[in-house]
């Protein structure tokens, strides 16, 4: 293959999950404490920092909780096992925006 059939080819780009969800910030002033399943008796696994945001993979009602963006029994799945109230994330909704945790 010459130089410009290398430059003419296309190049397959696989998009996954990571790079495409939409991230959504946590409330301005609080480090959020990240949970092992949807309620505050599961353990902390993290804290999040100041100015984070996360993605939302799928959420699940949970302990209710109130934050400030309301209170909620909805947890937001920000990873393989970590949970966050929805209370602190900045979704713009008062329901669901992910797919429910299966």
């Amino acid at each position: 293959m010459s130089i410009e059939e290398a430059e003419n080819t296309p190049v397959a780009v696989e998009a996954t999950a990571a790079t495409t969800a939409t991230r959504y910030p946590v409330a301005p002033g609080y480090r959020v404490n990240v949970r092992s399943g949807p309620g505050t008796s599961y353990q902390i696994v993290r804290v999040l920092a100041y100015g984070a945001s996360v993605p939302i993979n799928c959420q699940k009602p949970g302990e209710w909780i109130s934050g400030p963006y309301g209170t909620t029994n909805l947890w937001d799945c920000i990873a393989n096992g970590q949970f966050v109230s929805d209370s602190y994330v900045h979704t713009g909704s008062d329901g669901y925006v992910a797919p429910h945790c299966s």
